[in-house]
């Protein structure tokens, strides 16, 4: 399989029950339990300075065989997606896409760029993270940082505009630099062309996504503009949060309903950018040495990674510090080779 190849997308087994209501259960049967058995214990039980982990669950052909919960946490426990909300964005732009009612490959309508070299910037540069805007997402340092602000400070009632007043310093489509605020202008743009503010945008994502997969937990957080933080506040529990997972491994539709079309689930997991480490496509990750692999990706460890040859889906919940991630997923990684 050379890079650019996407393997095909397992189908629901026949007699199988999507989880709409419920996870359908079975066993885990991994190839070598006391060595699966061995890895999660690794996964919880972290030192204090990898964190916690709180949640771990396994979907294999659709049901659900390993679920484990840490620290006060439960099926019914809500976590912050993180920048896995991103993902979930892309989802929103794939049902406008399908209705025929957003270009993604026309100059994204962004009312301050009329006039200037942004004006040039697609939705697809900004979903890909190659759209040539300043945005220095870093975490810790509030000085140097535009997620900070953006996200507590000046910028928190309307994410959306402070991320689109953000210079061009490259030529759209030319460098990829991964950007909270790229997404948050995606977010303003879908509530713009849903209409209602707020709770136009909430009433469509909860008719056009949530209710029909079952993801009723799902909790978005939007700003005072009434823009979806898409860059990073959604809260859900672990086992909706794996419904979006199984969505989009089996091909963007769900129980005979499509959702997102094919095309946008592939267009999700075809890479942008691509190094030793990982891999970048629109609002979703791959890994570059196991292709095939794609996952949602969050701050402090959250992952919901689909694995398309083995029909398989793990998310992991916690809380562990970005020098400590590689720990857990490694292991994360291991147990999936063992299916």
């Amino acid at each position: 399989m050379n890079q650019f190849e996407l393997p095909a997308l397992p189908a629901q087994p026949t007699g199988t029950p999507w989880p709409t209501e419920q996870w359908p259960r079975a066993a885990a049967n991994p190839h070598d339990p006391a060595e699966f058995e061995r890895l999660a214990d690794e996964i919880f039980n972290l030192s204090g300075a990898q964190g916690v982990t709180y949640a771990l669950l396994v979907i294999k052909s659709g049901e659900l065989v390993y679920e484990r919960y840490n620290a006060g946490a439960n099926g019914f426990y809500l976590q912050y997606s993180w920048s896995m909300a991103k993902s979930i964005t892309q989802a929103l732009v794939g049902i406008l896409v399908k209705k025929g009612m957003i270009d993604v490959h026309a100059p994204a309508p962004v009312p301050e760029w009329q006039g200037d070299a942004r004006s040039e910037i697609t939705l697809d540069q900004l979903l890909r993270m190659s759209s040539g805007l300043r945005f220095n997402e870093d975490y810790v340092d509030g000085q140097v940082s535009d997620v900070i602000p953006m996200l507590q400070y000046e910028g928190r009632h309307d994410t959306g505009a402070f991320a689109a007043a953000m210079p061009l310093i490259s030529t759209p489509g030319s460098v990829w630099s991964y950007s909270s605020g790229t997404t948050n202008i995606i977010c303003r743009i879908l509530k713009d062309v849903v209409g209602g503010g707020a709770s136009g945008m909430l009433r469509f994502m909860n008719d056009e996504l949530f209710e029909p997969i079952g993801m009723r937990t799902a909790t978005p957080k939007f700003d005072t503009s009434g823009t979806f933080i898409g860059s990073s506040y959604l809260l859900a529990s672990p086992q909706d949060f794996a419904r979006f997972g199984l969505l989009y491994l089996r091909g963007g539709t769900w129980d005979g309903r499509e959702i997102v079309t094919r095309d946008w689930v592939d267009y999700a997991r075809t890479p942008t950018y691509r190094d030793a480490e990982f891999c970048y496509g629109a609002q979703w990750w791959m890994k570059p040495d196991e292709p095939g692999i794609f996952y949602c990706s969050g701050y402090d460890g959250q992952r919901i990674a689909c694995f398309p040859d083995k029909d398989l889906i793990i998310v992991r919940l916690g809380r562990t510090p970005e020098g400590e991630i590689k720990y857990v997923w490694d292991r994360v990684w291991e147990i999936a080779r063992g299916f």
